[in-house]
């Protein structure tokens, strides 16, 4: 059964949102006009994926996952799957989502984000209680840093037990896309070289490979993937990598974005997705 309490704590931090969109968000399309969520929810029950790319820490995004969450499962079957988990916990998961593993037992094997339990458990206890595969995308995060030290080229010197958890080797990738060339400028004086971004790439095409290899497509099913917003943002990044691995999918994405003024979309977040949720930029934080 979904932890209750942790329910109850998880809306009252932001109660009132829903009827006081006015103060709290605002949802524009990627043009800039305003919308509702309902013709979103609508108009995203109609993909075959949906991609919510959150701010890690904002409490609106988090619940907002948690009612799409409800929505496409009041309508269809629906395959889960989050970056905040990692393929190599994947029998972790399962063990959990068939209660044949306690929470503390699974936090404390497979090094659980430490707001795991605030944001991103209520999600997964619904799956559980709708019987609903939950999909651990990403890349185990010491190959991702691997890549950062020691290039991508490295993860090819890996045992191939350790290569299942990982997308098929080597990878396309494209330094032009913005979400890569925008993380090579952050870095000072390029330190690092290519070696930053292709560890975000790694990260991309993973997830992208196994959803791709866990994904149905039909009219019955949708995926739902929650991940940090750069990595789905203008459709680059994961969806760039499924595009890529399967063709012609209908794909969707949204993006939280905070701004001080939310009664209008600013000319930097348009064209980031789908749909762009404003959130005010004092809303609190989850930690």
């Amino acid at each position: 059964m979904m932890n209750k309490f942790l329910i109850f704590a998880f809306s009252f931090a932001i109660i009132g949102a829903w009827n006081c969109q006015e103060q709290a968000f605002k949802i524009y399309t990627t043009s800039g006009k305003k919308t509702t969520y309902k013709k979103m929810s609508k108009d995203l029950l109609q993909q075959d994926a949906v991609f919510f790319g959150e701010l890690h820490d904002n409490p609106i995004a988090h619940w907002l996952e948690f009612e799409l969450a409800k929505h496409f499962l009041a309508s269809k079957k629906v395959t889960f799957g989050a970056e905040m988990l990692e393929a190599n916990d994947q029998e972790l998961l399962d063990a959990f989502m068939s209660d044949s593993l306690n929470l503390h037992s699974f936090d404390s094997i497979a090094g659980l984000w430490g707001n795991f339990e605030t944001d991103y458990l209520p999600v997964v206890e619904l799956a559980k209680e709708n019987q609903s595969s939950f999909i651990a995308t990403n890349i185990p995060r010491k190959y991702a840093s691997q890549v950062f030290k020691q290039g991508i080229a490295s993860l090819e010197l890996l045992p191939e037990e350790d290569k299942q958890w990982i997308a098929p080797l080597p990878i396309a990738y494209d330094s032009t896309l913005n979400c890569y060339a925008e993380m090579l400028k952050m870095m000072p004086g390029g330190h690092g070289g290519q070696n930053f971004p292709l560890a975000q790439a790694i990260k991309d095409a993973t997830m992208a490979h196994f959803i791709t290899q866990h994904m149905k497509v039909d009219t019955d099913n949708i995926f739902y993937h929650i991940n940090g917003s750069y990595h789905s943002n203008n459709k680059e990044g994961i969806i760039w990598y499924l595009n890529l691995y399967r063709p012609g999918l209908r794909i969707a994405n949204i993006c939280v974005v905070s701004q001080a003024d939310i009664n209008e979309l600013e000319k930097e977040n348009m064209g980031l997705a789908d749909y762009v949720i404003v959130v005010d930029e004092d809303m609190t934080s989850t930690y």
